[in-house]
């Protein structure tokens, strides 16, 4: 498993894609702070709080990855726009493995254009050990991706996203997978021309679901739709008001509602990143150790739940999911729906 690293932190320079999937007031903190590191004294308690973490999965039997820090202040760019970093903190933002293919995500933000970098030379060393290494075609990110104009969508009103049909992007957060299923959602990161890239790419031996949730800003799907194990599906109930029919024969439930205090900051994320566990298997459930609710469902579901401390993590936009890529787990490719 790989667990990303926070060092060197970075606002990114402000674009309206940056915007979207954020609240009013995030918004004004990005673009207030846009290209300015993130404070210090967060990046040193978050850093703290993944090696506590790492600490935790090696006792557990897990072989923990890690990339290197690098300058997220340094600039780069395309034909027609340049940009500084963002972070290396969320490895599942950006690579997506399926089976023995670790695939690169064309992702929309222009901060992020080079976010493999940092995970490179694992990259290569997995290629050397048998690994496909699937890089989609790099976006240009050029103005024509982007709705320049693009304002949140009135109440009501069907769900717009800030990019456009240009070329394919997409998170690999904006997917899921159980098995031969991976369920995936369109959002402010990921258009249909991506997911339809992932369906043809994977072929037969992979369905590609495209789900519609009830979010305003949608960007991620692990904060909304969790399948935590064969027949245990989590869900954050207003985002999920239909549950995928593939679903039903699965146990379902609705994530107990957030515990993260009011004055905690959350720079990218709602307080629903309390959802976004990590399963190290079927038995085993990593989770916030403030988050008791999370840990009594969790053992009224016969799993067992490993308290982490990761708070400070969360201002930075993610949690244990979010943090980490799955390599490499035990087991046989087989449908569960």
């Amino acid at each position: 498993m790989i667990v990303g690293i926070v060092d060197n932190a970075h606002f990114p320079p402000w674009h309206v894609a940056v915007g979207a999937p954020l609240s009013a007031a995030q918004r004004e903190v990005f673009q207030q702070r846009a290209g300015q590191p993130f404070p210090a004294d967060q990046v040193a308690a978050a850093r703290d709080e993944l090696d506590q973490f790492v600490d935790i999965l090696e006792r557990e039997g897990v072989t923990v990855r890690r990339p290197e820090p690098r300058d997220h202040a340094a600039s780069f760019g395309g034909p027609g726009w340049q940009s500084t970093g963002l972070y290396d903190a969320m490895p599942r933002d950006l690579l997506l493995v399926v089976g023995n293919d670790v695939i690169e995500a064309p992702m929309a933000w222009r901060s992020r254009h080079h976010s493999a970098s940092a995970y490179r030379p694992l990259l290569k060393e997995y290629f050397r050990q048998g690994a496909r290494w699937t890089s989609p075609p790099k976006p240009e990110l050029s103005d024509e991706l982007y709705h320049a104009d693009w304002i949140d969508q009135p109440d009501g009103e069907p769900f717009r996203s800030v990019i456009t049909e240009f070329e394919p992007t997409f998170d690999a957060a904006d997917f899921v997978r159980c098995g031969r299923d991976i369920f995936g959602q369109r959002s402010h990161v990921t258009n249909g021309m991506g997911i339809e890239w992932l369906r043809r790419h994977l072929g037969d031996e992979y369905r590609v679901h495209e789900v519609v949730l009830n979010d305003d800003h949608p960007m991620h799907i692990d904060a909304s739709l969790m399948p935590l194990a064969p027949g245990k599906l989590l869900i954050q109930a207003e985002r999920v008001p239909q549950v995928p029919d593939l679903f039903k024969d699965w146990e379902v439930r609705a994530a107990p509602a957030p515990v993260i205090p009011d004055g905690h900051p959350l720079y990218m994320t709602s307080k629903w990143i309390n959802m976004n566990v990590l399963m190290i298997d079927e038995q085993r459930m990593v989770v916030e150790a403030q988050d008791e609710p999370m840990m009594r469902l969790a053992e009224s579901w016969g799993i067992t739940p490993i308290p982490c401390p990761f708070r400070n993590f969360n201002s930075f936009g993610g949690s244990f999911h979010c943090a980490t890529v799955d390599v490499r787990r035990r087991g046989e490719l087989r449908s569960y729906l």
